[in-house]
């Protein structure tokens, strides 16, 4: 896929399953299951115990689309690009990764909190800012209130979106959900139970769809 294929996927989708588990084994059996619930984007966060392969393998499956989360420094995104990654996302902005990421002509969702951080990571280059830890700071209300002076950039709404905020920050703006826990449960991935990803990979799908067709029907009753 192409770097504008991968971008128009993920924003379609609207969902990044972020994957942080405890092995390797852990990280392909979610990547499996939240493909199986509809939502073919997985982020493997480099604490997973051997990353680089898990994303080196999804890598060989065409039909998904594969980034390395948690990328702190430049040697780390070498390594995840070399693997297959298609996306790289931090829990903040290094321009030095969005530099090298734009180089390579892979996506890159830096992490942001101020305004002046958005700022940066748009200059820099991002192709969305990553708003984290965003429950924390504001939750909806505050991409609302982003989205006011930066209404051209795709914010990536996570940390804390759940099943009972993920319309919300639609709603206000955002153009993606970053989910971990709360959709990758670990009693999930314990029991290796696929159903229970499987059905919350839906769940959140579908209050994204209705949020967006919501937007929808409030942008045509505008003056």
């Amino acid at each position: 896929m192409t770097k504008a294929e991968v971008r128009a996927k993920i924003e379609e989708v609207g969902i990044i399953p972020a994957i942080r588990v405890h092995s390797a084994e852990d990280a392909l059996f979610a990547a499996d299951a939240v493909a199986e619930g509809g939502i073919p984007i997985m982020e493997i966060t480099i604490t997973v115990p051997g990353a680089i392969d898990v994303i080196r393998r999804l890598a060989k499956d065409s039909a998904t689309i594969q980034g390395a989360g948690t990328v702190l420094d430049l040697g780390w995104a070498r390594r995840c690009i070399d693997a297959g990654a298609l996306f790289l996302t931090s829990p903040g902005f290094d321009p030095k990764i969005v530099e090298f990421a734009a180089h390579e002509n892979v996506l890159v969702f830096p992490g942001a909190m101020t305004p002046s951080d958005v700022m940066a990571a748009a200059k820099a280059g991002a192709d969305m800012v990553k708003i984290f830890p965003c429950a924390q700071v504001g939750g909806p209300s505050y991409i609302r209130a982003l989205k006011s002076p930066f209404p051209e950039i795709p914010f990536i709404a996570s940390g804390g979106v759940n099943q009972e905020t993920a319309s919300d920050f639609i709603l206000a703006g955002a153009t993606a959900l970053g989910i971990g826990r709360d959709l990758i449960h670990q009693d999930a991935i314990r029991r290796r139970d696929v159903g229970w990803i499987r059905e919350l990979s839906r769940r959140y799908s579908h209050m994204l769809r209705q949020a967006r067709a919501q937007l929808k029907e409030w942008g045509s009753h505008a003056p």
